[in-house]
């Protein structure tokens, strides 16, 4: 299940970056360079996401946990800032994956998968 969710950041990362470019390329954008930018880091973290995901999350490999932790966590401040600048309806559900990716990458099932360790009783 955390694959899933990291691998679904990481594809909508992706994607948005793409439409980024794409808006760019059509000339919408009112500053080409920072669009460029924005589209290069979209692309460049959704693909460092699927590579986490699949490389490390759904292989079982331990060290795709750490980044895929960190990720929920510099995603939490964006979507604060999101709904403190009057964007909800993009803060909230940003606010539900990362805590739903947090929850899933720290499950007792996630840890054991991982680490192989036994739960407590």
């Amino acid at each position: 299940m955390a694959a899933a969710v990291v691998a679904l950041e990481g594809l909508v990362a992706t994607a948005l970056g793409l439409y980024v470019a794409v808006r760019t390329l059509m000339g919408a954008a009112e500053d080409v360079t920072s669009a460029l930018a924005e589209s290069v880091f979209g692309v460049a973290i959704g693909a460092g996401l699927l590579w986490v995901a699949w490389g490390g999350l759904y292989r079982m490999e331990r060290w795709g946990r750490s980044p895929s932790v960190l990720a929920q966590i510099f995603v939490l401040p964006v979507a604060v800032t999101l709904i403190q600048s009057d964007q909800p309806l993009y803060g909230i559900p940003l606010i539900v994956v990362a805590v739903a990716g947090l929850g899933t990458l720290l499950a007792p099932p996630t840890t054991q998968a991982l680490y192989g360790e036994q739960p407590k009783s």
